[in-house]
């Protein structure tokens, strides 16, 4: 049976750009970079949906950032089985391509970077790192194009990439292989030495530069993320889509946007009551933060984490 050792979460930097994109308007090329993490991300989400149902002895990695020789690399999905590791590239592109000259273009004529080429970076530092760790298993590395409107014409024969309709094939055939076979310590401690070796705090580079003042202030619609939220008693309901969610829920979910964007600010009442705005009553936040939070100092120097 397939245990999931590593689970996929959206990354600080697509968070980060998801928050600001509702509270400030981006640069466009900050915008484009915010869509394209985020067409990444739920294309890696929808291959998830295919390894998880994974009936066979193996062990599962998603979404890791690892170093070797001060090079590093992003792992989409590794799946540890007993005879070999599968390590996947999964691309979520849309629309018309094709492959010429060992180049991928974007009909008609817009090139963009050929992630077979990504892939075999990858691999190759996979192998050192794992030559490191005393291990020097099988690799099969692929790129899997995700999105079932994607069509690449011409494409190579001799390439390790797996189309959307040929996936659930290929991990059939995988779990196939996979028998009697099953995992012992070694592949264990593999899994878990490449868990101590993610990178968890990357620096991110293209993230856009803002400070609080400029930032919109209120809660926003965790459904439809408008800022249309009208608070209640005890529930909020946004008047654009009619989602309901509790005050605290919310308050507790614009809390945690609040740590993300701004991590060396103290989470204060008063913050907090600025920050969401549309709640009239200062006590009520206190109270919220205190049920959700642990309280550090005492009166006007109190805070929470």
């Amino acid at each position: 049976m397939n245990k999931i050792c590593k689970s996929r979460t959206k990354s600080k930097e697509l968070m980060i750009l998801e928050y600001l994109n509702k509270r400030k308007q981006l640069a466009r090329k900050d915008k484009q970079h915010y869509s394209n993490l985020k067409k990444g991300y739920e294309g890696e989400v929808i291959f998830d949906s295919y390894t998880e149902r994974l009936q066979c002895e193996c062990l599962i990695l998603n979404d890791l950032l690892l170093e070797i020789n001060n090079a590093t690399f992003q792992i989409d999905s590794l799946i540890i089985i007993p005879e070999k590791i599968y390590f996947y590239e999964v691309k979520n592109h849309e629309g018309d391509y094709y492959y010429e000259s060992d180049r991928l273009f974007k009909k008609p004529q817009f090139e963009i970077t050929n992630p077979l080429h990504q892939l075999s970076r990858s691999e190759s530092l996979l192998r050192q790192l794992f030559l490191t760790l005393g291990f020097k298993p099988q690799i099969d590395s692929s790129v899997v194009f995700i999105n079932s409107n994607f069509t690449l014409y011409q494409a190579p024969m001799d390439k390790p990439i797996i189309f959307q309709n040929q996936v659930n094939k290929h991990l059939n055939d995988l779990s196939l292989r996979t028998q009697p076979s099953k995992l012992n310590n070694r592949h264990k401690k593999l899994a878990e030495q490449l868990l101590s070796m993610h990178i968890t705090d990357p620096v991110f580079e293209r993230l856009p530069t803002y400070n609080y003042d400029e930032l919109t202030k209120g809660i926003t619609c965790s459904n439809c993320q408008s800022f249309s939220v009208t608070p209640g008693k005890r529930s909020c309901i946004c008047e654009n889509c009619g989602y309901k969610e509790s005050v605290a829920s919310a308050v507790v979910r614009n809390v945690e946007e609040f740590k993300i964007l701004f991590p060396n600010q103290k989470v204060t009442t008063n913050i907090i009551y600025d920050w969401c705005k549309i709640i009239k009553s200062k006590r009520g936040i206190r109270e919220i933060l205190i049920s959700n939070y642990k309280k550090i100092g005492e009166h006007r120097w109190s805070y929470f984490k």
